[in-house]
């Protein structure tokens, strides 16, 4: 039984809510970086003023125009716009930092994974367990295939820990790694459907369109083909 099923979920980085258990990050890490992150805009603001004045005497400066308006800025503006700006970028990338948090629910028939703004649910009852490819988390099916691969900032111990604790078996590595096979043009024995989806995806891969590439393996994954990749290569699996 985890800390957190004691009744103490500060220990273990998961929270509970409506009989829900979360595997996160701790909130005080996120409260943290709402505080450090505008504090850091800030201060990087109150020294731009000074910097754009001594960027401007240098005859070779590229973006001279952006700093002569930052040095032309008349008292108070020219120390709090920078501020305020400064202040401001921080708290959207706290922001970005909350909304692209990684967190995995487990709920009473479902599994929720978080991670990226992204959410993957599946059933409880399809999941036969789990493993951590690189950085990636992946959630394998009972009959193979994968249902969740998602890049996430959980540590792997913390993951272990919660898959095994809610009766999930947990693998040290892809059970399933030596049946991957390098995808190129008019490779046989592949899905209908999934030649023309590959194809596309690996146009998204070299274009490096990240979310198209995601939208790609989620289709992919509905036709029963695992896709993991290594640079511009994609690597397949096609559950038996």
């Amino acid at each position: 039984m985890t800390a957190h099923e004691r009744g103490n979920p500060a220990r273990t980085g998961a929270s509970a809510e409506a009989g829900t258990v979360t595997v996160e990050e701790p909130r005080w890490a996120y409260a943290a970086i709402a505080v450090v992150f505008p504090a850091v805009g800030a201060l990087l603001g109150w020294g731009l003023p000074a910097l754009a004045e001594w960027w401007v005497t240098l005859p070779w400066a590229p973006l001279a125009g952006p700093a002569e308006l930052v040095a032309s800025l008349p008292d108070p503006w020219v120390l709090v716009a920078p501020v305020a700006a400064g202040a401001i970028a921080g708290l959207v990338m706290a922001g970005i930092a909350w909304h692209e948090r990684s967190q995995v629910q487990f709920g009473a028939t479902t599994v929720e994974v978080q991670a990226g703004g992204h959410t993957d649910t599946v059933d409880r009852a399809e999941v036969a367990g789990a493993f951590v490819d690189g950085k990636q988390l992946v959630v394998l099916g009972t009959d193979t295939a994968e249902l969740v691969r998602r890049t996430t900032d959980l540590s792997e111990r913390k993951l272990r820990d919660a898959f095994t604790a809610h009766g999930f078996r947990w693998h040290d590595g892809d059970p399933h790694a030596d049946e991957f096979r390098r995808w190129v043009p008019d490779l046989p024995g592949l899905p209908t459907g999934a030649e023309a989806l590959l194809a596309a995806r690996q146009r998204a891969l070299e274009g490096k369109d990240a979310d198209e590439v995601e939208v790609l393996r989620r289709e992919l994954v509905r036709l029963r083909v695992a896709v993991r990749d290594e640079k511009h290569r994609q690597y397949i699996r096609v559950p038996s």
